[in-house]
């Protein structure tokens, strides 16, 4: 089995794959997100968008079956078709949404982590 990996990320990430739609007043797109933190995310998409460039971001998550508005996300960097955004301004309804689809996200992982390690037998 291999050995767990330290995690050096300041913000907890999680790897997901669902739709997102991006969009300012030159650019339309629409990707899929890679990443998600509460401050952030990693998307892959086909068009191009340059760095420093401020979107407006729906995130399509599972957990609604509305999409979860950001109303600013700042392009931070660009490799190939991969985009880091940093999630700059957000409704509180949608920020409240956000760190508690997380956080949800978050205690299932671990429970799994949990579930999969043998039992402690000096516990």
């Amino acid at each position: 089995m291999d050995q767990p990996r330290p995690y050096h990320r300041e913000h907890y990430r999680l790897a997901v794959a669902y739709p997102v739609m991006f969009f300012d007043a030159a650019t339309i797109g629409e990707g899929k997100v890679t990443n998600l933190s509460v401050f952030g995310c990693t998307i892959e998409c086909a068009d191009a968008v340059p760095e420093k460039t401020n979107l407006l971001v729906r995130l399509i998550l599972p957990d609604q079956e509305e999409s979860l508005p950001i109303e600013s996300a700042e392009v931070r960097w660009v490799k190939g078709k991969q985009v880091g955004l940093q999630f700059s301004k957000l409704e509180r309804t949608a920020n409240l949404r956000l760190h508690g689809f997380v956080w949800d996200r978050m205690l299932e992982r671990l429970q799994t982590i949990k579930q999969q390690s043998p039992a402690n037998p000096y516990a």
